[in-house]
């Protein structure tokens, strides 16, 4: 795969062949719209690897995860509501794999009744299934103690992370899984979202102590996720065919050590569907604030909250529905929602500070399309200041596919109950 660098219009006349404007025609702003081809691109660059595993916590559309599953794609599962999803796509127990850093009650239940493959994120989660389902194999989530990502937020390893087994707690891990004839057959280690090779060897050569340490169960390895994508101009990917060579070198240095083969998987969520994703909102006001021009869009954090979480930049483009101004003449613009919240601002860094995007002029009524916005949008999305949840719209062979319909006030207040009045 090439690890060239990406570059993003200011202007956009439409998504995957479809005209911006007929979509909206169709569905109304804000929507999402996902670009099918780029998924299948994307897992199609990751074929190299034994077993490609979605980590559906990205974007959890059913309609995604019946895609996927038809391109050969089993999926991960982080609670009882993504097993259901999963289930719902048409996956069976044998491809869903529950992984966490804990049971709660209903996924435990549910994990018994279904069988399903665990990777367990801490030692507890050994002991809890192994009350419930004794003789079961699990996978282990190992925190090597070191982690990378763009933002701390997104830093999955280290220990000022949750996430995953600490690297110490291996022995104790082995001592519970013997208490209950569990089985540890396979290994994951993920440190973060961003990974790049100088980290990811050094998460190869952690994995390989901790496999070594476990023992000749082992006979499935993770690559976990965190394959970045870019999101401005002058980022790259990481060179796919780098990647997966050093982890063959660690799976084969393992096989010889064992005597025995051992599958590679990896765990891809972002990657998967990042690029595929866009975010379409009308501009409803433009004015100025002092030294800062504002367009102000009918979408919200509450339909994209990663700028608002850790200031993560996306790319901006313009659908301009009267005459398309020279991409030259560009502003400094800031970039918010209609939310009554000042941090509603899609154009942000990390810690709240208003950035400013060189766009195109643009008036009200013309679109604002949010880009590589297919990971953790949607799925983020909120019914804050009682915004309805935007439709979710695929683009596959040239059709247009409402896989989400937008809500309504019956969905908003579904649930809700008044009590009957105090007497008096």
């Amino acid at each position: 795969m090439s690890t060239a660098t990406n570059s993003f219009p200011v202007i956009r006349r439409e998504i995957s062949g479809m005209s911006i404007d007929s979509i909206v025609q169709k569905y109304g702003t804000p929507c999402y719209v996902y670009d099918m081809a780029t998924i299948k691109q994307k897992v199609n660059d990751l074929r190299a690897f034994d077993l490609i595993r979605y980590a559906q916590k990205a974007c959890s559309n059913i309609a995604i995860l019946d895609r996927l599953r038809r391109l050969g794609v089993v999926v991960d599962a982080v609670s009882a509501g993504e097993v259901h999803r999963a289930l719902a796509a048409g996956y069976g127990p044998e491809g869903i794999v529950y992984t966490a850093d804990v049971f709660d009650r209903e996924a435990l239940a549910l994990v018994k009744k279904l069988g399903l493959h665990v990777n367990c994120g801490s030692p507890d989660m050994i002991e809890q299934l192994g009350q419930v389902q004794p003789g079961a194999s699990v996978t282990l989530r190992v925190n090597p103690g070191f982690g990378h990502g763009h933002s701390q937020k997104t830093n999955t390893g280290g220990p000022q992370s949750k996430h995953g087994i600490w690297h110490g707690d291996i022995d104790r891990c082995l001592r519970l899984a013997d208490l209950h004839n569990i089985v540890i057959d396979g290994l994951h280690m993920h440190i973060g979202s961003g990974t790049d090779l100088e980290h990811l060897s050094q998460v190869c050569d952690a994995l390989e102590r901790v496999a070594k340490q476990i023992g000749r169960t082992i006979t499935t390895i993770s690559a976990g996720g965190g394959l970045p994508v870019p999101y401005r101009v002058g980022q790259s990917y990481v060179d796919i065919d780098k990647y997966f060579q050093l982890w063959d070198q660690t799976r084969k240095r393992l096989e010889k050590d064992f005597g025995h083969a051992i599958r590679m998987e990896i765990e891809p969520g972002r990657y998967l569907v990042a690029e595929s994703g866009y975010l379409i909102a009308e501009i409803r006001a433009v004015k100025n604030m002092g030294e800062n021009r504002f367009y102000l869009l009918d979408a919200g954090f509450n339909d994209l909250a990663r700028p608002i979480l850790y200031g993560a930049y996306h790319p901006i483009s313009i659908y301009h529905r009267g005459a398309v101004p020279s991409a030259d003449a560009l502003f400094d613009t800031v970039v918010g929602g209609p939310l009554c919240e000042s941090g509603d601002i899609f154009t942000q860094e990390e810690g709240g500070f208003v950035a400013k995007r060189a766009l195109p002029p643009a008036s009200i009524g013309d679109y604002l399309i949010l880009e590589v916005a297919g990971a953790y949008g949607f799925v983020m999305s909120s019914n804050y200041n009682g915004r309805f949840r935007a439709p979710e719209v695929l683009i596959e062979d040239g059709q247009l596919h409402c896989i989400r319909e937008r809500e309504t006030f019956d969905d908003l207040i579904r649930g809700e109950k008044i009590p009957a009045a105090p007497i008096g």
